[in-house]
């Protein structure tokens, strides 16, 4: 069984930044792609960002040059590095992993509140 635990939500003023994390564990032989979502209240869930097991990245173009993703693969572990945060980030953001062990398997987190006060 595998397991994604998210860390790092809170409120934060316009303009300030937040970091999250999502730690996965149990029966992991390796993760491919690693992402963050996020579903603002009365939204779909959206894609926010994505990182390759070789660490490409790609983000939605609304977080470019605010956000950074990024991975430790010894910890199985993705972060999201929120800068400049705008009222309209406020959402809960889900980590998204693609997890191989046995078989490929796509997992999700629990979500974790951001909030983003103007």
């Amino acid at each position: 069984q595998v397991q994604l635990v998210e860390s790092g939500g809170g409120l934060v003023q316009a303009g300030g930044s937040l970091g999250l994390s999502c730690a996965a564990s149990g029966s992991i032989f390796s993760i491919d792609a690693m992402g963050w979502y996020r579903q603002a209240p009365g939204k779909q869930r959206e894609y926010v960002a994505r990182i390759t097991s070789g660490g490409g990245t790609n983000y939605v173009e609304s977080v470019k040059g605010r956000f950074t993703i990024s991975r430790t693969n010894a910890k199985n572990t993705v972060y999201l590095q929120m800068n400049s945060l705008k009222p309209e980030d406020t959402a809960v953001y889900y980590c998204n992993d693609f997890i191989r062990g046995p078989g490929l398997r796509e997992y999700w987190g629990q979500g974790t509140q951001v909030t983003v006060s103007s």
